[in-house]
């Protein structure tokens, strides 16, 4: 029996397609949310961080973090985990990274037009057509930025990333699931020798992909009975030691016997490649409405391999905050609006992990142990040397670095 994948458009009636299926053919249901699960017990990630990867909104951190392109590749990994076992059916994001090789797959898109979807969410949800607008065109632009991610391509709905496309709004469930069931019935995907020996080259992509976004690289991977080709897309400095160093993380996975470094068409393009280091602090928030002064400030700690990101007033700060997760935050302790004590004092409430270093030209000794008080990590005077704030700044990053191990 073929692998079965369902990616569907929200109030699209895809629990009960689901549910007549799994009933009717006796498979097993996967969720993205047991693929969330297996890649944080794989990572160490918690399950809350995992299910950001679906998100559309990208951290501001993750260009220094890499964050979301680790999360990705553990959730893969995850899911190719699974992929060996018998009458499974996935549902959710992570179906779209099994790749066209492995041909016992039936890949299903379930999609309608809006207002079907406003209909079934009024009626199975109780929502208005503005929550339900609200929430069809966030999960929307959900799926286009992930389908973006995988495939450069913005239409997740596009019929070339499936096998079929069934409109909702001109099936009933029932019809669905006889089409699925139908098509289940295809000689054309029944599991062969071939495409078993596919989904092992999937695990085997997948483990090096973890490999090497570990070690703060990202480069194409693809696999042929234990060979390895990994695919160069940017320019880089030194391409021999390069490749020399690719080969020599890819090599330690299990079950590779030979790797094959090649530039692709990518690889003659301006830009140059850049290893991620996850030993330098990478989420530095800056604070301070002296926006030429920060933004130089934000460009000086780059150069230090230090990744930060900018507020100019203490309220954007602590909104940031909110969806995202700074582990050091530079503060200029007077500020128009919510001062820098303030900001202190809701952030140490809120979230005591951060680390906080106030700068100021202008407070004083009342200032600062009013600051030190409430949890600074440091009381710094303007103007500023770049190298004391570096050392403080890791100095702040040790700290933390202690206190997670400490709760491990």
């Amino acid at each position: 029996m073929p692998v079965i994948t369902v990616f569907s458009g929200v109030f699209c009636k895809e629990d009960h397609v689901v549910r007549n299926l799994l009933a009717k053919s006796g498979y097993k249901l996967v969720t993205d949310k047991d693929i969330v699960a297996e890649a944080s017990r794989l990572s160490g990630i918690s399950e809350g961080k995992v299910n950001r990867a679906f998100s559309s909104k990208t951290s501001v951190f993750n260009k220094f973090t890499h964050e979301k392109e680790r999360t990705i590749a553990h959730l893969r990994l995850a899911l190719a985990g699974m992929l060996s076992g018998q009458n499974l059916l996935f549902v959710g994001f992570t179906t779209q990274f099994i790749p066209k090789e492995i041909s016992h797959v039936l890949r299903i898109c379930l999609i309608a037009d809006m207002k079907f979807k406003i209909l079934v969410a009024k009626e199975e949800k109780g929502l208005s057509e503005r929550e339900a607008a609200k929430i069809i065109q966030r999960h929307d632009e959900d799926c286009a930025v992930w389908t973006n991610t995988l495939f450069h391509n913005n239409d997740p709905w596009d019929a070339s990333l499936n096998d079929i496309v069934i409109p909702m709004n001109k099936m009933t469930t029932e019809e669905a699931t006889a089409l699925i069931e139908d098509n289940m019935e295809k000689d054309v995907l029944k599991p062969t020798r071939v495409s078993k020996k596919a989904v092992e080259d999937f695990l085997l992509v997948s483990k090096a992909q973890v490999a090497l976004a570990g070690e703060g690289h990202s480069v194409g991977v693809s696999a042929d009975d234990g060979s390895l080709i990994l695919t160069i897309n940017k320019h880089v400095l030194m391409l021999g030691r390069f490749q020399d160093e690719l080969t020599s993380i890819v090599e330690k996975v299990p079950g590779v016997k030979r790797v094959e470094t090649k530039v692709g068409t990518g690889y003659h393009q301006a830009n140059i490649y850049r290893k991620h280091d996850f030993k330098v602090p990478p989420k530095v928030l800056l604070v301070d409405d002296e926006r030429e002064f920060v933004q130089t400030l934000s460009e000086r700690l780059m150069i230090r391999d230090m990744g930060s990101t900018v507020a100019y007033d203490g309220e954007s700060a602590l909104d940031l905050i909110k969806e995202d997760e700074p582990e050091v935050m530079i503060v200029d302790l007077k500020m128009p609006g919510i001062d820098g004590i303030e900001v202190l004092r809701r952030v140490k409430e809120t979230r005591p992990e951060i680390e906080v270093i106030i700068l100021t030209a202008h407070g004083s000794e009342a200032d600062k142990n009013k600051c030190i008080q409430l949890g600074a990590f440091a009381y710094l005077q303007k103007p500023l040397d770049i190298d004391v704030l570096s050392d403080t700044i890791k100095q702040a990053n040790e700290k933390i670095r202690q206190n997670k191990a400490a709760k491990t």
